[in-house]
């Protein structure tokens, strides 16, 4: 198996400017999220169980799950929330697997939004690096990026993982309260560590 950085963070924190920069530096990025948003697109794999599991109602003409829909449902009603990730989930963890068993670069970032959430990093990760920055930016980028309202994004906030829990899990944080430029400063030294830590490991 391939060196594996398990990528989180809070919604608007930066992971996907720094998974991006990771890419750039030549390391495979296996994303959580877009293997979900396939699974859950125009005829994705998971289409036949969601319809199974929550009706007609929650898939769309083109044959993909309603997102907005979705949404609502699963934070409005926690035990449906828990439906649909441990439908989603093992289906998501499969082609992870997958991905990351194929990978071709020196080490595998692979990004994982609800990794402290769900307890995925036990044994699942050579490093666990968490995307940091302070809640009121999150909420403005998040605003911003998704054409949620504050108070939507606030909502999903409060169902993640505080920033406490994810230093107690992290190896590694990078700060994105700045710029992009120090973003990415700081991807190139993580960049350089983990190429010395997989060349140790694998060699």
């Amino acid at each position: 198996m391939p060196f594996v950085v398990g990528l989180t963070g809070g919604i608007g924190s930066g992971k996907s400017a720094a998974a991006e920069e990771f890419a750039r530096l030549g390391a495979t990025v296996v994303d959580a999220d877009a293997i979900a948003h396939k699974l859950t697109g125009k005829e994705g794999n998971a289409i036949p169980q969601l319809r199974k599991a929550f009706g007609e109602a929650f898939i769309t003409a083109e044959n993909s799950l309603d997102r907005k829909k979705m949404r609502e449902l699963i934070f409005s009603d926690s035990k449906q929330k828990q439906r649909l990730e441990s439908l989603l989930h093992p289906l998501i963890r499969e082609e992870s697997r997958r991905r990351i068993a194929a990978a071709t670069g020196p080490y595998v970032v692979h990004v994982v939004p609800l990794l402290v959430e769900t307890g995925a990093a036990a044994g699942r990760f050579d490093r666990v690096l968490v995307v940091d920055c302070p809640e009121n930016l999150q909420v403005g980028r998040a605003a911003q990026r998704s054409n949620l309202g504050e108070s939507e994004v606030r909502a999903i906030l409060r169902s993640q993982a505080s920033r406490e829990a994810r230093f107690a899990a992290a190896d590694d944080v990078i700060d994105n309260a700045g710029t992009i430029e120090a973003l990415k400063q700081q991807v190139a030294a993580l960049h350089a560590r983990y190429l010395e830590l997989a060349g140790r490991r694998n060699g």
